[in-house]
């Protein structure tokens, strides 16, 4: 498919760019989203929550009353999960969340996600997308300009660009990625994909 290269003022230059099918026009794959999403978000759990159970929690061992005899249950210490002050009983221990996916999977998970977005003509090409100075407001007049102000907006640059990301990182609803960096999960929290030119070379490369 074919779409129209804008500048950052929301015109169109004159020039258009063909979106490979294989990339931007695949049959999508819900479950490869899901499970993409899963592990995008599973490996960034810290996982360092953590409790006392009656192996660790500080107390005597000593049993503290004899076993038969006084009426009452049984018990043999002080750090007994039913005592004030004991242990937790399968309360939450350190453990790693993290889990692996094959890289085919992934890659088809990525371009269901730009598919879908291809397909709500919710992809915007700019020829270039750099700022000679950090300003918020050039990121406000950017969304401005292509009537997305209300919406969550990703911005896909081809190269670092560290203008762009400072003059970015005010706003709630716009994020910032490389090409070569984007996830799923980057995609499916944006309502709309503004990808720089060269960027389509990076998908071209990495995705095709």
């Amino acid at each position: 498919m074919k779409v129209s290269i804008y500048n950052k003022t929301g015109e169109e230059t004159g020039k258009q760019i063909e979106l490979n099918d294989s990339i931007f026009g695949v049959e999508p794959n819900d479950h490869a989203i899901y499970l993409d999403c899963k592990q995008y978000m599973a490996n960034n759990r810290q996982g360092t929550h953590s409790s006392k159970h009656r192996g660790i929690v500080s107390g005597s061992t000593k049993k503290i009353k004899r076993q038969k005899g006084t009426g009452t249950a049984r018990a043999g210490s002080i750090k007994n999960p039913l005592f004030r002050g004991g242990g937790r009983i399968f309360g939450p221990e350190p453990r790693i969340y993290n889990f692996k996916l094959n890289k085919k999977l992934k890659k088809l998970a990525r371009k269901s996600a730009l598919t879908y977005r291809a397909k709500e003509n919710n992809i915007f090409v700019v020829d270039n997308l750099n700022y000679d100075e950090i300003k918020t407001k050039n990121i406000i007049a950017l969304k401005n300009n292509f009537k997305v102000d209300d919406k969550k907006m990703l911005l896909i640059v081809a190269n670092p660009n560290k203008n762009v990301y400072l003059s970015s990182r005010n706003l709630a609803n716009v994020n910032v990625v490389t090409a070569s960096d984007v996830t799923t999960y980057d995609i499916m929290w944006s309502s709309v994909l503004m990808i720089e030119e060269g960027s389509i070379d990076v998908f071209e490369n990495n995705l095709a």
